[in-house]
């Protein structure tokens, strides 16, 4: 197995159902995040989807968008079923750099198909999960989990466990499945996992500002960060927290360049599969607290097309 790749930053973009798509992705990159990842993605809708593609002579790389700019870049897989698991890591293995699988996602719909942030209460399918994706494939696997599903201390057996079977690398959401994304997420859990294990750990969870990237770096001892909702409607923040590291300051973003992003956006997304009604989304998370926000999201609510989204930015410049 090859080890982790060399990330360029010690910040990353997590991966978020409906927002963490290739575009965005870019543009997080372009800002300095050190990895990013796909949205999470069903082991099961991989293998239907490869073999329809196959017979069309096309690849997977067409379901699961990507570009090479983005390297590293990690897959997030989702799904128990062991053999299923095998099947879908193979056939994307040859596109990414490293099979991140989930255990954190809280949502009801993933948490029913004993998957997500359930796996949490179940260790010895878990051992089973890490095992079969780490004997097969040849690239680094790793894992995004929560603190546990109530109790917020079934983490550090989960870890005990990843470490033993060859995972690479944790992310912890210091939260429980729970929780969802309410209240606040717990540090000291972060840390504690970093004196669990001798593997490197990803601290994620409520990082907003290059101050709070910081702190949990100093509080924690963690390797590296990730940010989530943080980073929604505003790639800046990693450049932001990149500066913050190297030099203790960074410069702050102003309205007109956030709108001159997500137009580089808007143009990145012409060249994927990116649902309009996300690309609206993303619009809003962008128009966040500038000055006559409200009247400018009413516009983009009307917007039909792409070109309709970047007229209305451009005049709002």
């Amino acid at each position: 197995m090859t080890s982790l790749p060399k990330f360029p930053s010690r910040v990353f973009l997590a991966p978020m159902a409906g927002v963490s798509d290739a575009a965005l992705r870019l543009l997080c990159k372009e800002m300095g995040a050190g990895l990013v990842v796909t949205e999470l993605t069903n082991i099961h809708a991989i293998i239907a989807k490869e073999k329809q593609l196959r017979v069309q002579n096309r690849q997977i790389s067409e379901f699961i968008e990507f570009s090479q700019e983005e390297r590293p870049l990690a897959v997030q897989l989702f799904g128990s079923d062991l053999v299923a698991l095998q099947k879908a890591a193979k056939i994307v293995e040859p596109f990414f750099d490293i099979i991140d699988y989930n255990m954190g996602c809280p949502a009801p719909h993933i948490t029913q198909q004993m998957a997500g942030g359930a796996l949490l209460q179940n260790d010895e399918l878990t051992r089973k999960i890490f095992r079969t994706l780490v004997s097969s494939v040849q690239k680094p696997v790793t894992v995004k989990m929560r603190a546990g599903v109530e109790n917020q201390t079934v983490f550090k057996n989960i870890a005990k466990i990843a470490q033993q079977e060859g995972i690479q690398m944790i992310t912890l959401h210091a939260r429980t499945v729970k929780q969802g994304y309410s209240g606040k997420s717990n540090w000291n859990l972060i840390q504690e996992l970093k004196q669990t294990v001798e593997i490197p750990v990803v601290g994620n969870g409520d990082i907003t500002t290059p101050e709070l990237a910081k702190q949990m770096l100093d509080q924690t001892g963690c390797d590296y960060v990730m940010i989530g909702r943080g980073a929604m409607g505003n790639p800046f923040l990693f450049k932001q927290i990149n500066d913050y590291l190297n030099t203790g300051t960074y410069q702050k973003c102003m309205q007109q360049h956030n709108l001159d992003v997500f137009c580089k956006y808007l143009d990145y997304a012409t060249n994927y599969k990116i649902k309009f009604a996300n690309i609206k989304q993303q619009a809003m998370w962008f128009t966040k607290g500038i000055v006559n926000g409200a009247k400018l999201r009413s516009q983009i609510m009307i917007a039909r097309t792409i070109d309709d989204l970047k007229t209305t930015m451009i005049q709002a410049l």
